[in-house]
């Protein structure tokens, strides 16, 4: 039997959709057992809320004034001893993950699967390659744990629909002390977070200042939508770099995505590909975010988005 654990990602004592994400991937592979560990130095709601994902059999709290916050140094080591008995080892392709299962498998003196997008047997995923321009499937060696990152744009999340017992494990292993937390800094606003929001509206280089992208903020508050930004209008300081969409920012699935003058390069759209409806309002009847866009407006976004306000 496949034995997968599921690293949950979680802050401030809430679970992040990217967790249910990751179990929907794991539930993928037939036959496999699925459980879920919690590191914090206070993981009973968290664990609380994982134990209410379908599929999951057992939800471990692991509990240590070193977890309270996602240090990878310290979590690699616990993760390694609680992945003893597993063949799989997965975790969110977030910041989250991808700073600590690297440090997993290299513990583990195995390879890392990075960005699994689907699932096609036990050992048998596709990731994206080349900005996402073409997909490789991987056959992974079956006598070695696997490690692996799941790109969560690409999956729904479960239902809470479960009932997983919850347990307590104590880390024997000694944690390193050499890397230490700091301090931590964020954008607080009453928006949608961009990564898990239904409805995103992001704006590009046309804009032209970042004065004329309160528009795009303006446009995006009627609809109740999270705002994200091209990189091209994040280096012209239109704004800020946490709003960037693509391959060098974030990767989204939302089930409306509406590009307001941002012509589509394809780093820009590896961010968008799995978003359920994509609409573009470029003036240019040539640029290539119409290629991909299931709602096209040619126009001026300055005519045009004033005029769709009015209508909302």
């Amino acid at each position: 039997m496949m034995r997968i654990l599921v690293i949950a990602e979680h802050a401030h004592g809430k679970l992040n959709i990217s967790t249910h994400k990751t179990v929907q991937c794991a539930a993928q592979i037939a036959g496999a057992e699925i459980d879920v560990a919690v590191l914090s130095d206070d993981a009973s709601a968290v664990a609380s809320q994982a134990a209410q994902l379908a599929h999951v059999k057992r939800v471990f709290k692991v509990e240590h004034p070193h977890f309270a916050h996602a240090v990878a140094s310290t979590h690699a080591v616990a993760i390694v001893e609680l992945a003893a008995n597993y063949s799989h080892v997965f975790a969110p392709s977030s910041t989250f993950g991808k700073d600590l299962l690297p440090r997993v498998a290299a513990l583990l003196g195995v390879g890392q699967i990075s960005d699994v997008m689907a699932v096609e047997d036990s050992h048998r995923f596709v990731r994206p390659i080349y900005a996402g321009n073409a997909l490789v499937t991987i056959d992974a060696a079956k006598d070695q744990k696997l490690v692996a990152t799941i790109r969560v744009a690409s999956f729904q999340p479960v239902a809470t629909t479960g009932d997983a017992t919850i347990e307590s494990v104590t880390i024997s292993a000694t944690l390193p002390g050499y890397t230490r937390f700091s301090g931590h800094s964020a954008e607080h606003n009453e928006r949608p977070d961009l990564q898990s929001a239904a409805r995103v509206v992001a704006g590009g280089r046309a804009l032209g200042s970042a004065e004329n992208f309160n528009l795009i903020y303006q446009f995006a508050d009627q609809l109740g939508a999270a705002v994200g930004a091209s990189r091209a209008a994040v280096d012209a300081g239109y704004a800020a770099n946490d709003l960037q969409v693509g391959q060098t920012g974030k990767i989204i699935a939302p089930d409306l995505y509406i590009a307001v003058g941002i012509s589509g390069a394809i780093q820009h759209l590896t961010g968008i590909k799995d978003a359920r409806t994509i609409v573009a309002i470029n003036k240019d009847p040539e640029a290539p975010i119409f290629d991909v866009a299931d709602i096209g407006l040619v126009g001026d976004l300055f005519t045009v988005l004033p005029e769709l306000a009015k209508h909302l």
